[in-house]
């Protein structure tokens, strides 16, 4: 087994070389390590060598590993990568420093009421259905501008947009997409690409990318 401080080096080299064939800089680039599932026993070497930015994809999960992590570790931050139920959102005002998957005007209104009531502005990024998959989570492309406005309108702090492409598919286009629509939206962030696409993401403007196994190895 390859040990963590090895295993976030290679990462990172993998960050630099996608953003220099883009012409950009590696320090563009947000790395989030999705530790869901991996306990903290294995969260606190990635730490150790250096990684700040992690992502959970369940609110209950986090609740349960990140409090003492984050107490231990000032300076971490955490960001929620998986959906987001309405009836969660004090809790993830709470413990989440960004919120990846704002998809529906529901969620808008829960989040606005959790962050006045915690007077806390955590920021969002809207998630885009991409492919237009049933079975995914995210905002129809159609009904992105208005819930935009929404969002707009609550004084949620939007940062950017985010999706998950098809599996099995080149997701060369999706990315470009999302691009796009982040441009002609006015949005600076662009959370897209995992442990086997990032590179392709980064080349294509993001400006996050979510890798869990490249880092941790496979879900337990």
């Amino acid at each position: 087994m390859t040990d963590p401080a090895t295993l976030l080096s290679q990462v990172q080299t993998r960050i630099a070389h996608a953003a220099r064939i883009a012409g950009r800089q590696a320090e563009e680039v947000t790395l989030v390590a999705v530790s869901k599932t991996h306990p903290a026993e294995a969260i606190a070497p990635l730490i150790a060598a250096g990684q700040r930015v992690f992502g959970e994809n369940r609110v209950q999960e986090a609740q349960a590993k990140w409090p003492a992590l984050i107490a231990a570790h000032p300076g971490v931050e955490l960001h929620l990568v998986g959906q987001l139920q309405s009836n969660k959102a004090d809790e993830a005002v709470a413990l989440f420093d960004c919120i990846h998957s704002l998809d529906r005007p529901s969620l808008v209104a829960a989040l606005a009421r959790a962050m006045d009531k915690a007077a806390r502005r955590v920021p969002c990024f809207v998630q885009v259905n991409i492919g237009a998959e049933e079975q995914k989570g995210g905002c129809a492309l159609a009904e992105l501008p208005a819930l935009l406005a929404e969002a707009r309108a609550a004084e949620l702090p939007v940062i950017g947009l985010m999706c998950v492409p098809p599996l099995g598919i080149e997701p060369a286009p999706f990315f470009a997409l999302l691009d796009k629509l982040a441009a002609d939206h006015g949005l600076a962030g662009r959370s897209m690409g995992m442990s086997d696409d990032f590179e392709t993401a980064i080349q294509l403007g993001a400006t996050h990318v979510r890798v869990g196994s490249a880092l941790f190895g496979a879900r337990g």
